[in-house]
């Protein structure tokens, strides 16, 4: 059976737990890569990563991108969106439709 994973900092992630994910909480950048690295070629169908330590793995996601699973999505810390989740999305649209439906281009 898949899992759903959650990397990003304590106060972030812990409140995942309750609803049984997988939690990974990270003091840092390179905390968060080995937690990714881990859990990335396992049973993980989805890994949530908080943005300000989605924005500094760019390379390691950019592997998964184009594959199946796991499904990489960028959440919002306790501090608030950076937008990097949206941007995601919209990227990702993009390359399944070959425009951008969701902003109509400039805007």
């Amino acid at each position: 059976m898949y899992k759903i994973g959650v990397i990003g900092d304590r106060e972030s992630v812990l409140g995942f737990k309750a609803v049984g994910l997988d939690v990974f909480p990270c003091d840092s950048q390179e905390e968060a890569n080995k937690a990714f690295k881990k859990i990335a070629g396992g049973d993980f169908a989805i890994i949530y990563i908080t943005e300000v330590f989605y924005k500094g793995m760019a390379l390691e996601v950019a592997e998964y991108i184009d594959k199946r699973l796991p499904a990489i999505i960028p959440i919002p810390d306790k501090d608030g969106s950076l937008g990097i989740g949206m941007e995601s999305v919209k990227k990702a649209v993009e390359r399944a439709v070959g425009a951008d439906i969701l902003f109509g281009g400039d805007k």
